[in-house]
């Protein structure tokens, strides 16, 4: 499996052990505002909250994706999130969690990302696939991509994809 960017100074590296403070501070971005709504708890409960959280993440997708890539996301040599990432599930390309920086959103490198996986899709001729829950701001990212909603679970996840004969 290869990924190519228009963007080459994007680069993908195979996460290793001395990649958790990274993972957890990409997994703690996409979870403050939610958890900073939570008013009864402190700071030391908010980390403590979302240390047990990302730790089960982590074991759940390791577990549960055995085939699966779990890269970080490198730009220009600096750590700008991760991608998860699994060529054969269910026959599709499932995009298990995709998350960049806040500081590096919103700066085209998502849809750059996004586009590698595209083009990789029509190579093996197989479905893009991933789960987005209805308030994840990403979400008007993926329809702009044309990814299409195919079911819905609880009113909060929707389960999207991306067709390769577009």
């Amino acid at each position: 499996m290869t990924l190519q960017f228009k963007d080459k100074n994007i680069k993908l590296r195979l996460f290793s052990e001395e990649d958790i403070p990274f993972l957890k501070k990409v997994y703690f971005s996409t979870r403050e505002a939610e958890v900073n709504q939570v008013t009864y708890w402190n700071t030391e409960m908010k980390i403590a909250f979302l240390n047990q959280q990302f730790h089960a993440q982590h074991t759940y997708y390791q577990q549960n994706y055995t085939e699966a890539k779990f890269f970080v996301i490198e730009r220009n040599k600096e750590f700008i999130g991760r991608l998860y990432y699994d060529e054969g599930f269910e026959n599709t390309i499932r995009i298990i969690d995709i998350a960049i920086l806040p500081e590096f959103q919103k700066k085209g490198l998502g849809t750059t990302i996004l586009q590698g996986i595209f083009e990789r899709a029509k190579v093996i001729e197989q479905p893009i696939t991933i789960h987005v829950e209805s308030f994840n701001p990403a979400m008007n990212l993926y329809k702009r991509l044309g990814f299409q909603k195919i079911s819905e679970t609880n009113g909060v996840y929707h389960l999207l994809q991306w067709n390769y004969k577009n």
